[in-house]
């Protein structure tokens, strides 16, 4: 979990999640992990460029950029992989309609 997450911070990641299983409706897992992935790059790309005054600054900071988002995501990607991996019965058995 960020250690600076603001009291909503759930509840709008929850919602994102929610939007993602209700297109699972419509399309395989892998597609709809891929639009999450691309959006998210995408939605964090444009914050990141709202913050400079012209493609030189910030094309001066893209790397820097690259990588705070990349260690940000491979920070909470480990997270959830240890949590899945130490409750992985339990969190299967609920995805499966289970206790």
């Amino acid at each position: 979990m960020p250690k600076d997450a603001d009291k909503s911070f759930y509840d709008r990641a929850n919602a994102h999640i929610n939007l993602s299983n209700q297109q699972l409706q419509q399309a395989v897992q892998g597609e709809v992990s891929a639009s999450m992935m691309y959006a998210t790059a995408r939605f964090n790309t444009s914050l990141t460029a709202s913050g400079y005054h012209s493609a030189s600054e910030m094309t001066a900071r893209r790397t820097e950029n690259i990588e705070y988002f990349v260690r940000e995501y491979r920070l909470m990607l480990e997270e959830h992989m240890d949590d899945y991996i130490k409750n992985f019965d339990q969190y299967m058995a609920m995805a499966k309609g289970g206790t």
